[in-house]
């Protein structure tokens, strides 16, 4: 099978994209995996798939499959890392492009040369919808690890993310508190964890266990996740950036049942053919 594909970034988190559109391409988990290997296959943190809508109000649907072979809901980076991508091949001229994902549409703008800003829709904070096991809404959830107590943040941008609030991201337990984390009972369906640092009004640093991933460079969900906890906590003002390993993201977000607006850049690296 000849696969047609184009490597993308979004600050350091890589992708291999696939259009659908034009070539009718199924792989499965196994497929990814082999794909996915950064020595023998092309090498990513998530495949997206660039797929025809399914529905009359939207211009495409939009897929993300992670390392590991799993499907995820969404994928911030990657959404810019979309709309630059249907810009680039022609299969749109439009500077706003509404995109249907698994839970619900968001909407994508190309801005400038190589900035997208996306329109993620309101976070989601009940803890039944993130989903977090939880009798009831808090600000903060408190989790067992090992014999130690570690409070997060939960939110859900269309996927489910923790954010707990650390001194110095450089020195935080992000390997050994990540994967623990990540596969907590608490998550049903595992979640982004995010080591988030505040250094002034306007400034978030970040680092992120991503699910099914591990660290990324750069991850744009848990970017938003982290500026929704730090605005809702009264950490940082309501525009802020997010500083991560791979570069620093915008994010607005003006409060409960608003949405949040991500700005960063999508960088094209190459296009490329491989045979399954």
């Amino acid at each position: 099978m000849k696969v047609e594909f184009t490597k993308m970034h979004g600050l350091g988190n890589d992708f291999m994209v696939i259009n659908q559109v034009t070539q009718n391409i199924q792989l499965n988990s196994d497929q990814i995996r082999r794909l996915a290997d950064r020595h023998t296959g092309v090498g990513f943190d998530q495949l997206l798939m660039v797929s025809p809508p399914t529905s009359p109000d939207v211009d495409f649907k939009y897929r993300i499959f992670n390392a590991d072979g799993s499907e995820v809901e969404q994928c911030g980076n990657g959404a810019r890392c979309f709309a630059r991508f249907v810009k680039e091949k022609g299969l749109t001229h439009k500077e706003v492009i509404p995109v249907e994902t698994n839970t619900g549409k968001i909407e994508l703008k190309l801005v400038g040369h190589d900035l997208v800003t996306v329109n993620m829709g309101a976070p989601i904070l009940e803890p039944q919808d993130i989903p977090l096991q939880a009798e009831s809404r808090q600000a903060l959830y408190k989790f067992n690890v090992d014999s130690d107590i570690v409070e997060l943040a939960c939110v859900s941008m269309g996927n489910p993310h923790g954010v707990l609030q650390v001194s110095n991201v450089d020195t935080a337990a992000v390997e050994k508190l990540g994967p623990k984390l990540e596969a907590h009972p608490r998550f049903p369906n595992k979640a982004n964890i995010g080591f988030c640092e505040i250094v002034d009004r306007r400034n978030i640093r970040l680092r992120v266990y991503e699910r099914g991933v591990g660290e990324t460079q750069a991850c744009g969900t848990g970017a938003c996740a982290a500026a929704v906890a730090s605005i809702a906590a009264n950490l940082v003002d309501n525009q802020v950036n997010v500083s991560l390993p791979g570069g620093t993201l915008q994010i607005e977000w003006q409060g409960e049942n608003q949405p949040v607006l991500m700005t960063g850049p999508a960088t094209t690296v190459y296009d490329g053919i491989v045979y399954l």
